[in-house]
């Protein structure tokens, strides 16, 4: 009952800041707590001290890891905006490769005939399907084969047999589920202990963004390679600040190739990172009972 009501159950009793800084918690550095933070920026003078600025309190090297890439729907469908970030994409999935690193695929794959009406379909409404000046970005045109990995990119015999690519059909490469309604890629990533992943691919603004969020709700940390994103919109600069200031960090792809080439150091499975809360928290989880 007690922990019901610190969890916010009936009648609430959640504990002020004052209150539970004060009971044991073994997640909880209590030292740290009472330390300025060294990733935190304010404008005094302002109304609230705002605009406030957060950036991320971790770096690649702060700890051993267990990581993964993360290939967000490069396919060949979307070769024209994705030229320009191909050599980068090379470089990940060639130093990944040389670390024995996990490298996971997915293509988008939505289609005018897939039967699904959702509210992506709502969003980007029925128009635009025209024959020769396709425009709805919802659906692809090309079939088969626009939804085929870059074949600068493309996995392997062995990566495909491992089932390291799948269609996707939401922004969030997680959202795509086993029939035991568990996600595939989570799952994936869960059985090798992963507990970061470097995210590349397209369209920045929309599925490396929506992965980027996932990524963070199950209790990933998250890299996205600066110059292995693309987009189509003018949105590509906002959504990397925006990934940036709240839920990962943003490298050049230079700085991840050196770090698994040169600085990588492999971590121990669980950790950081637990298997029993769909968050990923520790599996010791902060408890004061």
């Amino acid at each position: 009952m007690q922990q019901q009501m610190r969890n916010g159950g009936n009648g609430g009793g959640v504990p002020t800041l004052a209150e539970a800084i004060n009971e044991p918690c073994v997640n909880r550095d209590k030292e740290r707590a009472s330390q300025p933070m060294p990733n935190f920026r304010s404008t005094p003078g302002n109304r609230h001290n705002m605009p406030l600025a957060f950036w991320s309190a971790w770096t690649l090297t702060s700890r051993p890891r267990r990581i993964a890439l993360l290939v967000d729907d490069a396919q060949e469908e979307y070769r024209p905006y994705a030229e320009p970030i191909i050599p980068n994409l090379v470089k990940l999935t060639q130093a990944f490769r040389a670390r024995g690193a996990p490298i996971m695929w997915s293509a988008w794959s939505r289609h005018y005939k897939d039967g699904i009406s959702n509210a992506m379909d709502r969003w980007y409404g029925p128009d635009g399907l025209r024959l020769h000046e396709p425009e709805n970005a919802c659906y692809i045109f090309d079939g088969d084969a626009g939804m085929r990995p870059l074949k600068e990119i493309a996995p392997t015999a062995d990566e495909l047999a491992a089932g390291c690519f799948y269609h996707s059909h939401m922004l969030d490469m997680f959202w795509e589920f086993r029939p035991d309604g568990k996600s595939y890629l989570d799952e994936k990533l869960k059985d090798a202990g992963i507990d970061t992943v470097v995210i590349c691919g397209l369209w920045t603004d929309e599925c490396i963004l929506a992965t980027s969020y996932a990524a963070l709700s199950r209790g990933y940390d998250v890299v996205v390679a600066r110059d292995a994103v693309g987009t189509a919109t003018a949105h590509q600069e906002s959504a990397l600040t925006i990934i940036g200031g709240t839920c990962g960090v943003v490298l050049r792809t230079d700085e991840i190739t050196k770090y698994m080439h040169v600085d990588f150091v492999e971590g121990l499975k669980r950790a950081v990172k637990g298997l029993m809360n769909p968050d990923g928290r520790k599996d010791d989880h902060c408890s004061s009972e």
